[in-house]
């Protein structure tokens, strides 16, 4: 008779599948093992992280009001997603990967390059190879925009380089819970919203400036990621905003910057007399508040994961009000 503790063939098979798919999308709960250098490859980057910066590139795309659905443009409007997503999201990630060895030994010691699954060398190719692969493909659609000044060239060579300094020495923005929270809020928000608004219209300081804000909405969220390494970053010296305050006041911190900066948005929308989707970015925004309260304010350490998955959306919907409010204001 089987033990009803142990697991059955067919859980273990289900187990097995889920952290394949985990390690394969770059996720928590990840198993080791996987010996395809492709697939390998596709862990470094992380397509987790893409969704968001495709995201933005829609986000940005509709902001402009000059976006149409022609076959040309959707084509375009997927290469810059290819941009901002499996290129230079992939190339952040990679590269961010490489500096963090040591803290994913601790953490999360199944990752490729702690896990030996993968060289440092293979590892620096990749990162090269999206770097120019990205570089190349924002001027291509710099000249198919016909820009006169490159603000996709300039927006990507600028990304890149803030990922290199989040991640690198001696600058490792990533030890400081603000700057490298902020830095990440921005690559997530700000910078591929950039590139799809000079894709189709004129990138102008009023939408940089609102962007940057929402960014700071963003540094919320990217707080929330720092729960799942306390440990870590304290043994190595890392000065995450929960190493630094706390759990408990670092998780009130994460929240009230989602919230109050959401909140800022829908009262420009208001004064810009956009005042039905003020409402709709408002509605969309308790939902996350109760979230917050349901899971996460009770249990960061445990409710991270469970949290993004629920409350996120909410979010990224709020983005696109946001969006589709200034291409309708001609802001």
């Amino acid at each position: 008779m089987a033990d009803p503790q142990l697991p059955t063939d067919s859980q273990q098979a289900a187990s097995n599948r889920s952290g394949q798919t985990r390690q394969l999308l770059g996720m928590r709960g990840a198993q080791a093992g996987e010996t395809s250098i492709w697939k390998i490859r596709l862990q470094l980057m992380k397509p987790i992280t893409w969704i968001p910066l495709i995201w933005g590139v829609v986000c940005g795309s509709a902001s402009s009001g000059n976006f149409s659905w022609t076959v040309d443009n959707v084509l375009v409007a997927l290469a810059c997603m290819l941009l901002s997503g499996p290129l230079l999201a992939g190339y952040t990630q990679t590269l961010n990967d490489f500096y963090d060895r040591e803290i994913d030994a601790i953490n999360e010691p199944y990752r490729p390059i702690p896990s030996g699954a993968i060289s440092v060398p293979q590892v620096v190719a990749q990162i090269l190879i999206l770097l120019g692969a990205g570089i190349a493909l924002a001027y291509g659609l710099d000249q198919w925009a016909g820009n006169t000044f490159p603000t996709i060239t300039a927006t990507a060579v600028g990304g890149s380089l803030l990922s290199y300094i989040y991640s690198a020495p001696p600058l490792k923005l990533k030890k400081n819970g603000w700057l490298g929270n902020y830095a990440l809020g921005a690559s997530y928000i700000a910078l591929p919203w950039w590139a799809g608004h000079a894709l189709f219209g004129d990138l102008n300081l009023t939408i940089i400036g609102l962007t940057l804000f929402y960014s700071l909405a963003g540094l919320g969220i990217a707080v929330v990621n720092d729960f799942k390494s306390v440990e870590g970053d304290r043994q190595l010296g890392l000065q995450s905003l929960p190493v630094m305050f706390g759990v408990t006041a670092a998780a009130w911190i994460c929240v009230l910057m989602i919230d109050v900066f959401q909140g800022g948005i829908a009262a420009y929308l208001i004064g810009v007399h956009q005042n039905a989707y003020a409402v709709l970015l408002i509605l969309l925004i308790i939902p996350q508040i109760t979230f917050q309260d349901m899971y996460f304010l009770r249990a960061p350490l445990e409710n991270d994961v469970k949290y993004q998955a629920s409350a996120q959306p909410f979010l990224v919907l709020g983005m696109l009000v946001t969006a589709l409010a200034l291409g309708n204001a001609g802001v």
